[in-house]
């Protein structure tokens, strides 16, 4: 590494794909001590269950993929507890998962199977729990039995279960959101966008969480379609046709993280609409980042 030709960027990929190697292993042991508490608070407080109201049947590779495309963005202020957790809403043939804290929001679906009654019975699985489920998913097994209702969520897989509370709360309508229709549509690599996100300019705006700075990217899309990451001086856009989008650095890059895929699509629906990221072939995955609004670009 030290060795590499100056200039050339070697060293900083190197050093970049080590940090990504030590963010999934920190990832992972946090996982699976989520389910080794989980456990032990079964051990010391087993609860009382009462009749579920809702059985499904999902492929359990399905569902650890969709908990990696939604952790990131579970909310974690506690003045807004019912954020703290992931929703498993069932709809028909799917059950969709959903995250969100305010400033960005994350959707995933599973094929699901159904008992024959097929109630409607969705459940805030709390933030330990979805932890304690992604580490038992790691067992090899084909598939999880679910169970939500009772106020519970129940987990049984490769002769293993977990089961806890779910949270008491109501969770906000994320359909307002995905119901919007974008303007601009565009078909990118995941990896050059990563990159020239990771190595481009910022702005430090208060626009994290309770008004925290943060590093904000500004995306300009040009009249011919090209993505491009604005520079530190840029003003209002010039150029007719041009539009520039300003998200949080970091929600983006957490982002592109969790979608892990090659190719991505980015939908655009103007200046202060949301960001949306999709992945080819996934139609039911998608994150949503909040724009933010930088002064002197109009």
């Amino acid at each position: 590494m030290l060795g590499a030709v100056p200039g050339s960027g070697a060293a900083e990929r190197v050093l970049d794909a080590h940090l990504r190697r030590l963010e999934d292993g920190l990832a992972d042991a946090r996982r699976e001590l989520s389910l080794i508490r989980v456990m032990i608070d079964q051990r010391e407080q087993p609860m009382t269950t009462t009749p579920a109201d809702l059985r499904l049947t999902v492929p359990a590779e399905e569902l650890a993929a969709a908990l990696d495309a939604v952790r990131f963005a579970v909310g974690g202020d506690p003045e807004a507890p019912a954020l703290a957790g992931v929703l498993f809403e069932p709809d028909g043939p799917v059950l969709r998962l959903v995250a969100t804290d305010r400033y960005r929001m994350a959707l995933a679906e599973v094929s699901a199977t159904a008992g024959p009654d097929r109630p409607t019975c969705g459940a805030i699985v709390p933030t330990a729990l979805v932890d304690a489920l992604r580490a038992l998913l790691g067992a090899g097994a084909a598939e999880v039995a679910l169970t939500l209702g009772g106020g519970l969520v129940r987990a049984e897989t490769g002769g293993h279960r977990i089961e806890g509370a779910a949270l008491d709360f109501d969770y906000p309508d994320h359909r307002v959101l995905t119901r919007l229709e974008p303007e601009h549509r565009i078909d990118l690599s995941a990896a050059e966008l990563r990159g020239a996100v990771e190595t481009g300019a910022t702005r430090t705006l208060p626009s994290g969480p309770n008004g925290a700075d943060c590093a904000v990217t500004v995306l300009t899309l040009t009249a011919d379609g090209r993505l491009t990451v604005a520079g530190p001086d840029s003003g209002p856009g010039s150029v007719p046709g041009e539009l520039r989008v300003a998200v949080n650095r970091d929600f983006l890059l957490d982002a592109l993280r969790a979608a892990r895929p090659e190719q991505l699509v980015l939908e655009l629906g103007g200046p202060i609409a949301p960001l949306a990221i999709r992945t080819p072939g996934r139609a039911g995955t998608l994150s949503l980042l909040m724009p933010v609004r930088v002064p002197d670009l109009g």
